[in-house]
């Protein structure tokens, strides 16, 4: 018998993609918690142990395997800083029932990040982040409950409309700007997707999964060729519903970060992301005020130089 869950475990590690979303979105359901699918390899080794079964721990072998393809690269330790082009970056979502914004907006500094980009900025909160972040940020754009705090100046402002059809009131969660770096211009991204609920019936993420195609015909349109994504994308990068963003941007390729609950992080929901830059180590900040746990990564550029308008730097 546990040969037998050692290779179904094994077949939903490696084939988790052809488990079908049509009901319930189960297949979004199996890849939000798809590594944890490794605490079962451990169980299934201790019953193996405790039995002495030489065939089931030889079948735990491709579990083991797949498991470490896909998930063993982010155990890895951080790789040294590669130079001044580093672009620090913290995403927060800070929650907006947030009772200490200004103690929030003081953690997120201390990080030392060249960029903050946080969510669910209601007021007065919002004038509380203004107020804190303003001396070691001062650069800042706002868009409805998103915001980016840079300390670098910020130019070519504007909204992106990644409002699902069915949503009536006013909601813009998710803004541009040109982040104006020694080293060059990047656009720069900050997105809010809507919340996925996991009920009887399943996965409900019909809303976010339109949301994030529409960032994603966004991301494509964007003439700029050095591009960051920070969001609270209610997903992680190994769930379909954001493959509209995770196919055209670079992930992390260390740290796993989970972000959320923040009483008990199981999934990193809260995303860095990169075009023609290499997302570094993630890792999770100490816990806040909000629900979700702050993340950081550090970013680096494909290319050195200036990169101004869309042309390549020559």
């Amino acid at each position: 018998m546990s040969g037998v869950l050692a290779v179904l475990t094994a077949g939903l590690l490696a084939f988790h993609g052809a488990v079908p979303n049509s009901v319930g979105r189960l297949g979004s359901l199996l890849e939000v918690f798809l590594p944890w699918l490794g605490l079962v390899v451990v169980v299934l080794l201790v019953l193996a142990l405790a039995r002495r079964s030489a065939v089931a721990l030889l079948a735990l072998l491709l579990p083991v395997a797949v498991w470490t393809y896909l998930f063993g690269g982010l155990m890895l330790p951080a790789e040294a800083e590669s130079g001044s082009r580093d672009l620090v970056v913290v995403q927060h979502n800070v929650s907006d029932e947030n009772a200490d914004p200004a103690g929030t907006a003081r953690a997120l500094a201390d990080a030392g990040p060249d960029l903050i980009a946080l969510q669910e900025l209601v007021p007065p909160a919002l004038a509380e982040y203004e107020r804190s972040l303003a001396g070691s940020h001062p650069h800042h754009v706002v868009q409805g409950t998103v915001g980016l705090w840079s300390k670098h100046p910020l130019t070519g402002v504007r909204a992106v409309d990644i409002k699902p059809q069915g949503i009536e009131e006013d909601w813009n969660r998710a803004v541009r700007t040109v982040v104006e770096t020694p080293y060059g211009d990047v656009a720069v991204y900050v997105a809010h997707l809507p919340s996925v609920r996991v009920g009887a019936s399943g996965l409900a993420s019909a809303w976010r999964d339109e949301s994030a195609a529409l960032l994603g015909k966004a991301l494509t349109a964007e003439e700029r060729e050095t591009v960051v994504l920070l969001g609270d994308l209610n997903g992680t990068v190994d769930d379909r519903g954001l493959a509209p963003l995770t196919s055209r941007m670079n992930t992390a390729e260390r740290g796993f970060a989970f972000s959320f609950p923040a009483s008990f992080p199981v999934a990193r929901i809260d995303q860095v992301m990169a075009r023609s830059a290499t997302v570094g180590h993630i890792r999770a900040l100490p816990a806040t005020g909000s629900d979700h746990l702050p993340v950081i990564a550090r970013i680096t550029p494909d290319r050195p130089g200036p990169d101004r308008g869309g042309a390549p730097a020559g």
